[in-house]
């Protein structure tokens, strides 16, 4: 059995123990079929309202299994470094915010809502996740095509900038976002849109050899002539994209731009 069934176990049993525990639901690989040893365990947890005062959480995730770090990340999300260097993620709301469950249809797809069920004395947990089955959001839209190709153009134009600048480690870190509206126009061409906001996941299983060959040309290391020909090469891919996307939706970009792009690189 894998470390993280044991966890996810315990937590469950720490649900029905405890009395301030109103239900408790899963997310992530382990929902999704794509567990393994190295995923994370992710959860939230619904506490009676009158009773989130007495929640002290570092304390609860500890008493479910052994610890090394316990923090909020960015997000305030409370991440969790188990002992055996498995991630997890907890969010503790309060019982009324419950149907906060409903927005996260738009974030993707829910195979098996099932799987996601860990604990309810509510009775309203299952009908919330059943709600998130079925197909998920339509990523193959001109919105959203556009949405991708307006942000690599403006992604593209500040790397570039600071580039110049002699800013090479900004324009790394900004390569990142011209990579991933790259990969989503990628998955559209290549209808694998369920890893939308997510592209990176599964990238070498999900992506044809040709277009991951096309992803390793647009990474870098932090030097001048690499961060160049990635961000050259992108205006290439995304050139190619242009035309391929160009006959299916309506798209904004123009061979104009793109041709002033490649000029303004030099």
């Amino acid at each position: 059995m894998l470390i993280q069934n044991k966890i996810i176990k315990s937590v469950k049993a720490k649900c029905i123990q405890d009395e301030i525990v109103s239900a408790c639901m899963m997310y992530g690989s382990f929902t999704k079929g794509e567990g393994d040893q190295y995923s994370d365990v992710e959860f939230y947890i619904f506490i009676e309202d009158d009773k989130m005062d007495k929640l002290n959480s570092k304390h609860w995730i500890s008493e479910v299994y052994p610890v090394d770090l316990i923090f909020y990340n960015e997000y305030g999300t409370e991440v969790v470094i188990f002992s055996n260097m498995i991630r997890g993620e907890f969010h503790f709301l309060p019982e009324s915010k419950m149907k906060v469950i409903k927005s996260f249809k738009h974030t993707g797809v829910f195979p098996d809502t099932e799987s996601m069920y860990i604990y309810d004395s509510t009775e309203q947990l299952k009908t919330l996740l059943d709600d998130l089955g079925g197909a998920g959001p339509d990523r193959m839209t001109d919105e959203n095509v556009n949405f991708a190709f307006n942000n690599f153009v403006n992604a593209w134009l500040m790397g570039v900038n600071v580039m110049k600048r002699g800013e090479l480690a900004r324009s790394l870190e900004v390569l990142t976002q011209v990579q991933k509206y790259i990969l989503q126009l990628i998955r559209v061409k290549e209808n694998t849109v369920e890893r939308w906001l997510n592209s990176t996941k599964n990238l070498e299983a999900d992506l044809s050899t040709e277009s991951y060959k096309d992803y390793v040309s647009i990474t870098s290391k932090l030097k001048e002539n690499e961060l160049k020909t990635a961000y050259k090469n992108g205006l290439e891919i995304v050139k190619e994209l242009n035309e391929v996307l160009g006959s299916l939706y309506i798209v904004d970009l123009d061979k104009d731009l793109i041709s002033k792009l490649d000029s303004y690189l030099g």
